[in-house]
């Protein structure tokens, strides 16, 4: 079946089964390979991504689903958070980087409901973002100097 929807601004089409996972048909049939399978149940958040604004599990999401929808993937978030991708950078969030996808994708849904978030507000949205190397102040710490940079 072919699903047209858009990646980043720009429109594509898939020819996939609807059940496929769009994680799959984003890496596979799309070659974007920023996001990242984790657990494969939604649980690690390494694979979110945001769907019409909203970030959701691409591992979980059939691809049939998304017809006529608007995907947001790392790939185009230098472009639409480039304050967030800098305050990432300059508090050192990265270590494995396996998770940063994930993570920066959730950060981005965050700042664009709550340009001023406070920690609670972060540790509520974030919550379920695994990062396996315990940065989460770190990741704290760089969402709210992107809020402060955009208010």
């Amino acid at each position: 079946m072919a699903i047209d929807f858009t990646v980043n601004g720009s429109p594509v089409q898939v020819t996939a089964p609807e059940d496929t996972p769009l994680l799959w048909a984003l890496r596979d049939d799309l070659g974007m390979t920023g996001t990242k399978y984790g657990c494969g149940k939604a649980l690690c958040g390494a694979c979110t991504v945001r769907i019409d604004g909203t970030p959701v599990r691409s591992c979980q999401t059939p691809v049939g689903s998304v017809q006529g929808k608007s995907i947001a993937t790392i790939e185009g978030l230098r472009a639409s958070h480039p304050k967030l991708v800098e305050a990432w950078v300059q508090n050192n969030v990265p270590q494995c980087g396996y998770c940063q996808a994930g993570q920066l994708m959730s950060a981005s849904a965050l700042l664009d409901g709550t340009p001023a978030p406070t920690d609670e507000d972060i540790d509520r949205a974030m919550s379920g973002n695994i990062c396996r190397c315990g940065t989460y102040g770190r990741i704290r710490a760089a969402i709210r100097e992107a809020g402060e940079a955009r208010t």
